[in-house]
Formats: C-alpha cells, sequence, structure tokens
C-alpha cells in the first residue's frame, strides 16, 4: 500500500503521527554522522600491526634494494606481486605508488589535458571543448576533478549491470568526448558490479577520439560481505583482445584496507601507457613511499593475506549495513515512498525518495542532528535533476548509531513525501 492509497483520513492521521515522531527526533539534539565511507575505528585497528612494521633493521626488499633511499618509481615488486595476484593483473603493468588513487587519477586526467596522452594528437587544453561521461549516481570525488578542468560531464544512467552502454557508444561518436568514470564493483554508491557483456562492449565500442580513455576505479573490488569475493575481470586483457591495449587506467589501493590516510595506491595499464605515465610522473618526484610498500607487503604476506582481513572488515561492516536495510523496510516498505539498493559489498547504499524531496529530507535530518550526504552529490555539480537520491554511509558510526541515525532518517523521507501530497 503506498501513500497515494490512503484516504484522506488515515493520510492526515499518519501526518500526524510523522510530525510527532519528527518533533522527538528533533528534542533529541543528535549528533550523528552518516556523510563519508570511512572505516571505523575498529576497523582501522585490524591493521595497528602496521605501525610496527617493517620493524628496525628490515629495509630490505625481495629484491635486496634498501628502501630507505631514492628511486623505483614503479614500487617495490614485493607489494606489486601481492597486489597483481590479487586483482589478476600481470605485475609489469602495475605500479605501486603512495597512498591515494585519486591523485593518480588528478593527475592522469590533468597531464592529458596539460600535455596530452600518448594517443593524443594534441594536449586536451587545445580542444574547443573537452567532453566527459559520468555514470549517476556516481562518486562526487571523480566528478570534481573533471569539474576543476571545466569538462563538459554528460551524464548516462547506471543500470543493473553497469552504466548504460547503449548511450554510450551513442555517445563516443564524438571526437570531443574524451573518457569516462567507472567504479566497476561495488560502485559508489549503488553496489552495481558491472557485468562481462558491459566490460566487453566498453572494452570494443569505437571511440572517434584515438586517445579516449576509461578510468577503472576499481576501488571496492575485495570489499565483499560474504565470503564468496566476485570474479574481478582483467580488462587490461579484454581490451588487448578487442584491439584497444591502452583504453582503461585501472586503479585500485588500500585505503579501506589498511589505514586508509596511509595506504599504498596502484596503477594498472598497458605498457605505453605506463610509459607515458612514467615520462612525467618520474619529473614530478623521484619515486613513492617503499618503506611503507614494503611495511604493507609484510603485513599481508600474500593475496590470501588480504583476502582473510577483507573477511574481519566483512564481520564488522554487514551488521550495520543489515541495520539500514531492515529499517528502511520496516519503516518505509509499507508507502512506497522510497527504493534502496541491497550491495552485497563496497560502502554505501543508494537511496531514492520521492522525486522533488531529497534536498527535503537532507534539510529535515540536518535539523534533527542527523548529517546526510547532501542530495544531489552522486550527480555532477551537485545537480541531481530529478531531486531524488541520497548517498549512505553507514561504515562510520557505532551500530547503536546507526540504528538510530537510520529511523529519524526513515521519519525524515516519510514527512517530505506527507508535505510533497499536501502542497
Amino acid at each position: 500500500m503506498s501513500l497515494l492509497d490512503l484516504d484522506a483520513a488515515a493520510r492526515e492521521e499518519l501526518a500526524a503521527k510523522v510530525r510527532e515522531e519528527y518533533e522527538t527526533l528533533k528534542a533529541r539534539n543528535l549528533d550523528l554522522d552518516l556523510t563519508r565511507g570511512k572505516p571505523s575505528s575498529e576497523q582501522l585497528d585490524l591493521s595497528n600491526d602496521l605501525l610496527e612494521l617493517p620493524g628496525k633493521g628490515n629495509y630490505v626488499d625481495a629484491s635486496g634494494t634498501d628502501v630507505r633511499n631514492y628511486g623505483n618509481l614503479k614500487g617495490i615488486k614485493d607489494i606489486r606481486e601481492i597486489w597483481g595476484d590479487l586483482i589478476g593483473v600481470p605485475v609489469d603493468n602495475l605500479y605501486a605508488e603512495d597512498s591515494s588513487s585519486l591523485n593518480i587519477m588528478f593527475d592522469l586526467i590533468t597531464w592529458s589535458y596539460l600535455f596530452g596522452n600518448n594517443d593524443s594528437q594534441a594536449p586536451w587544453r587545445e580542444e574547443e571543448t573537452v567532453k566527459w561521461i559520468c555514470p549517476v549516481p556516481g562518486y562526487d570525488r571523480h566528478f570534481a576533478i573533471t569539474e576543476k578542468l571545466g569538462f563538459e560531464m554528460i551524464t548516462v544512467p547506471m543500470l543493473d549491470d553497469g552504466p548504460d552502454v547503449d548511450a554510450i557508444t551513442e555517445l563516443v561518436k564524438d571526437p570531443a568526448v574524451k573518457g569516462m568514470w567507472v567504479v566497476p564493483m561495488f560502485a559508489n554508491p549503488t553496489g552495481v558490479t558491472v557485468s562481462d557483456d558491459v566490460v566487453r562492449t566498453l572494452a570494443s565500442m569505437e571511440t572517434a577520439a584515438p586517445d579516449f580513455r576509461i578510468v577503472w576505479d576499481n576501488a571496492y573490488a575485495v570489499h565483499v560481505f560474504t565470503e564468496d569475493t566476485p570474479q574481478i575481470i582483467n580488462v587490461l586483457d579484454v581490451a588487448e583482445e578487442a584491439g584497444n591495449p591502452n583504453r582503461f587506467w585501472v586503479m585500485s589501493s588500500t585505503s579501506k584496507i589498511t589505514h586508509a590516510g596511509s595506504g599504498v595506491a596502484f596503477f594498472a595499464s598497458s605498457t605505453e601507457n605506463l610509459d607515458w605515465y612514467a615520462s612525467i610522473a618520474g619529473i614530478r618526484g623521484i619515486g613513492p613511499n617503499k618503506i611503507n610498500q614494503l611495511a604493507h607487503a609484510k603485513f599481508f604476506g600474500d593475496a590470501d593475506g588480504v583476502r582473510a582481513l577483507m573477511q574481519k572488515h566483512a564481520q564488522i561492516l554487514t551488521p550495520k549495513f543489515e541495520a539500514v536495510l531492515e529499517i528502511l523496510e520496516n519503516r518505509l516498505g509499507e508507502y512506497d515512498v522510497a527504493r534502496w539498493t541491497t550491495p552485497a559489498g563496497g560502502y554505501f547504499i543508494s537511496l531514492d525518495v520521492v522525486d522533488g524531496t531529497a534536498t527535503r529530507v537532507w534539510e529535515l535530518a540536518r535539523d534533527a542532528g542527523i548529517t546526510l550526504t547532501k542530495a544531489g552529490s552522486a550527480f555532477p555539480k551537485g545537480e541531481d535533476p530529478n531531486d531524488r537520491n541520497i548517498r549512505l554511509a553507514p561504515s562510520l558510526p557505532p551500530i547503536d548509531e546507526v540504528r538510530t541515525a537510520m529511523d529519524g532518517v526513515a521519519t525524515c523521507v516519510l514527512l517530505a513525501a506527507l508535505e510533497k501530497l499536501e502542497g
């Protein structure tokens, strides 16, 4: 039964009840935060042994190199072998860098803009317009990069099997379209994993721009809630088989696996792409933090060590996500005022409310002491044309706070929907 099915008297009774609940909520003077997908302190504690690694006198990598010194732009092989095994990429096609894959993405796009990449006929800054495809809902920090550079951002819907490839294959016929964002596994914020068919279409489609690039930000590839880790597709092999070996820039990192601010980021791509990257990265700096890379290699041991750690993360995260989904269903399911995703991994739940009410839900929650990611943040420039999407991030707070916050959010969703019907 939806709100629309209620007669006037029943709707008035429900509205009075929800308003009373909201006033009670405000009176609690809460201070709760569901904004960003940060690991909780309990998750961060899982990697505290890192703080004592690699250990005094233990500063030589497997090749016999002293990691305390300059050099080795690629990063040490010890950690690259572990990560290559984990994500199914040959170690020779993988760089290990400093803590942030976002930094690498910013560099790749900015350098293409300033200098052109290895397939460019000219720097992108010389183009009259640079266009970029943005699947939505998507990752706000991705969109901030292309917005900062003044690109025209074209949205396509994120479907159940990945971004809308029918729309994309038409858009890439325009030579001004230089690339696109994709989070291929447990996407931010929908939790969608891109299907094999979509991967192969993206790898094989004809693009008018010879230097078209897909930023394949596989940030959540091993962030699963079950013991069954999905197959990670080696898009580099798929692209090479399709005759487009340089199409993908693949990202990964330990940011939500160990300590978010001091992890290791990874960049995988074709040999040509990596050579182009190194030609500029080698001028920007002499090499990454190899001591930290060695510490991570010793901490993990091997790819199975990473997987075992992720199961511990899952034991902490899964109850929080289950609590969110349970409350959404119990409080909102019968009224047909919201839709939400049920991810099998990652860090987010995507909540769609009644069109035109997401901003109001955000305001009501804010006024009740519950901070949500601002409505529309999962769209370029923060502009959701339907004003319906809110990203939920339940990872950081303790589970009791998650339950309290989500019960309050459900009240705000109902109140905003009722206000719209009345208005």
